[in-house]
């Protein structure tokens, strides 16, 4: 059954990228186990809306982008939702590129100390996202992303197991929902950035290049729920580790390494910065990929990725990021309207999902029975919430 994995696993490795894994390690050396709760809603919740997601893709065979567009009829809330998308996920993707290629500079410079090195690695990265995007079919990537979600899983298990965690403890902080002081900022941060916009575009997208049939649905679940299943244990094995750490005052997965190292020696950090390192090309290949997806149904481009103009897209969006990181950049303004247009983005497709998969003139016997409806209209008023708090944030009115 594991040859049927597929897209669920690059879905699993753009949400366990270098931001998630920082705010594990904070949730982890901040509050311990108390919070493992937060990644298992957040799981839950990505399960039910990627499943929706895929479902769409396998049963329409055309990416979310264009069934949205088929479906809604009135011109200018068709013309709105497309913009939002597009500048959620174009303008969004290219300006926090420079943080996935920068995570996985920051593990590559600790597996190649050299200081001489250390201009030439966010380019050295780049560059190989590029010929990776550049000269892989999905079949391709797709192997290679089953690869490097192995190098994460084990790295950062691990290092959770070699810490000799209190297994009472992880039960209690995964089934006993608590919220510390100070704590809600951190649960909120926890779910936001596991449940991320872009990737319900590139699951429906990949779901159709990988499968053609309906009968294959099951395959589709079942590689939704293990994948993505499989990225939550990886996110709850870093706050895990991080929860040994010695001290409060960590900033990152290498701030960690470096407190764990002196307790559990030298391979517990070459661990985490192969896991590090791991983490941010995933999510420096997917969220470029993800933007060219969305741009070739909103322009309705043939060829897949092979098309010059997608491969354009993507190319640009790793460019911003090896050119925003080298020479430290940071776009606050454009970050800043990314930030609010996915917390507008989010709660929108989160709706429209729902609307979609229950009709059934578009997904015939495959539209939601009651008990998906009832965990979608959970997982849509989650939704809003997690917009309205991005929104609220961005302002500075939270």
């Amino acid at each position: 059954m594991f040859k049927k994995i597929g897209p669920g696993v690059l879905v699993a490795a753009a949400f366990v990228g270098p931001g998630t894994i920082t705010m594990c390690t904070l949730a982890g050396a901040r509050f311990g186990y108390a919070l493992i709760w937060a990644l298992v809603v957040s799981i839950i919740a990505t399960i039910v809306l990627q499943g929706m997601a895929g479902r769409i893709g396998l049963v329409t065979q055309n990416g979310l982008v264009d069934v949205v567009r088929s479906e809604l009829k009135t011109q200018w809330v068709k013309n709105m939702v497309i913009i939002i998308v597009l500048g959620a996920i174009l303008i969004g993707n290219a300006a926090y590129e420079a943080g996935n290629i920068g995570g996985a500079t920051l593990g590559l410079e600790q597996l190649l100390p050299q200081p001489q090195l250390k201009p030439f690695l966010p380019a050295f990265i780049g560059g190989i996202i590029f010929l990776l995007l550049w000269f892989s079919g999905y079949k391709t990537l797709e192997k290679i992303f089953v690869g490097l979600v192995g190098i994460m899983g084990v790295s950062f298990v691990v290092c959770a197991i070699i810490t000799k965690p209190s297994i009472y403890g992880i039960l209690k902080g995964m089934f006993v929902p608590r919220l510390p002081e100070d704590g809600l900022l951190t649960v909120i941060a926890l779910v936001g950035t596991t449940v991320v916009p872009y990737n319900l575009f590139l699951h429906a997208s990949l779901v159709k290049e990988k499968w053609k049939n309906k009968s294959d649905l099951k395959a589709v679940n079942w590689d939704t729920i293990v994948s993505i299943g499989l990225g939550g244990l990886v996110s709850i094995a870093i706050l895990i580790t991080a929860s040994a750490a010695p001290i409060s005052d960590i900033n990152n997965a290498l701030d960690m390494a470096l407190a764990l190292e002196p307790l559990f020696g030298k391979m517990a950090f070459l661990f985490m910065a192969a896991g590090l390192l791991a983490a941010g090309i995933t999510s420096a290949i997917t969220a470029p990929l993800a933007a060219a997806y969305v741009a070739s149904s909103c322009f309705g481009w043939e060829g897949g990725m092979q098309n010059k103009k997608f491969k354009m897209v993507w190319g640009s969006i790793v460019l911003c990021g090896i050119v925003f990181l080298s020479f430290d950049i940071k776009p606050i303004e454009v970050i800043q309207f990314a930030q609010i247009a996915n917390g507008i983005l989010l709660p929108v497709m989160a709706l429209l999902l729902l609307w979609i998969v229950n009709k059934k003139s578009v997904m015939g016997e495959h539209q939601n029975s009651v008990i998906q409806n009832v965990f979608g209209i959970a997982i849509v008023a989650f939704a809003i919430f997690l917009g309205a708090k991005s929104i609220l944030k961005v302002i500075g009115l939270l």
